[in-house]
């Protein structure tokens, strides 16, 4: 088993050591602003095999390239010019930040990356940890959250280190991620544009900065494992905590209801209780965020359910928002981590 070791990014020298690692092919989780990531080089195929084996990832859902700057785009992908004016202005309104786009891949990505397809995931990310990380090694970065496959994400070194001790050479510690929910992932490629995954960054942002209509992605009802994904975080159940999530059309009455019709239930049950909400019968009770305040509901979503995890809770009730912007980044997490097995 390996020693993880703890780095702190506020470090000079510990920074140092993370660029070290990657450079000599070794696994380093680092913080962006939308969760945890398990960073790569991404052109090498082994520490990109590293990643998937560190993980337990399934070969079929690819990963996300991360770089510094979107001068580097030219050394990992090729761009038609009939597409060179669309991307360069999603780059420069939403990069860096949470978007990633997938874009014509060229002959330096591994497949495995892809997925064996023709689109590779990138993006630019503004937390400063993850740009001086990027910066320092001058590498494309291949980082998929790090945490165990399926896993409810990390927002903090603490919960990589529960999911993946001794499985990674480092992680380089930032503190709380400030987003909270990964990535939005949008397919430029296409007119209309296809969203594949909701984020920070909405359907309406990119049309609004593009004035490009965006199509929101439905899967396909799956009957058997893909032989690959069409992009990250497109796979069914995911984001999951070890209970089991139950989810209420969010109303503090649905949920108190809820609750009442599990009062003979003999788990132990958790509740991920917005803070503006009371509940009429007992439960281990998560404060979660005020209910109207979505960006605080994301950035503590996966906390709160890593720390109903930890009061042993069986059974997780958690509110569902209404749709609409980053709600809509929420509901896809939450129905996600809420599939069965």
């Amino acid at each position: 088993m390996l020693t993880t070791l703890h780095l702190d990014a506020a470090n000079p020298a510990d920074i140092a050591r993370a660029v070290q690692l990657l450079r000599e092919g070794r696994l380093v989780a680092f913080a962006t602003e939308t969760v945890y990531g398990l960073g790569a080089n991404a052109l090498s195929p082994d520490a990109v095999a590293a990643i998937f084996a560190a993980k337990q990832r399934p070969a079929w859902d690819p990963l996300i390239v991360h770089i510094a700057s979107a001068a580097q785009l030219s050394a990992i992908t090729s761009i038609p010019a009939s597409l060179e004016s669309r991307i360069s202005n999603l780059a420069s309104s939403f990069w860096p930040g949470p978007l990633t786009l997938l874009l014509p891949r060229n002959a330096a990505i591994p497949d495995a990356v892809t997925a064996g397809r023709e689109l590779v995931g990138v993006r630019v990310p503004s937390h400063p940890a993850a740009r001086a990380l990027l910066q320092a090694t001058g590498l494309p970065i291949a980082a998929p959250s790090a945490n165990l496959f399926g896993h409810t994400s990390p927002t903090t070194a603490a919960h990589v280190l529960a999911d993946l001790n001794g499985r990674i050479d480092a992680v380089l510690d930032a503190g709380p991620t400030t987003i909270g929910l990964e990535s939005t992932v949008l397919d430029p490629t296409q007119t209309p544009m296809i969203l594949y995954r909701p984020g920070a960054i909405t359907a309406a942002q990119l049309t609004t900065a593009t004035g490009i209509e965006v199509h929101t992605f439905v899967p396909a009802e799956a009957t058997s494992p893909p032989q690959s994904l069409p992009s990250p975080g497109v796979g069914i159940r995911h984001y999951a905590p070890r209970a089991t999530l139950q989810l209420v059309e969010g109303t503090a009455a649905a949920l108190n209801a809820a609750l009442q019709s599990l009062a003979d239930e003999p788990k132990a049950i958790g509740v991920l209780l917005p803070t503006d909400w009371s509940l009429t019968f007992p439960a281990l009770i998560e404060p979660w965020a005020h209910w109207n305040d979505p960006e605080a509901l994301a950035a503590t979503l996966f906390s709160g359910l890593r720390a109903l995890d930890d009061r042993c809770a069986q059974l997780i009730l958690a509110p569902l928002p209404p749709p609409g912007g980053l709600r809509d980044a929420l509901r896809d997490r939450l129905t996600k981590a809420a599939m069965p097995q």
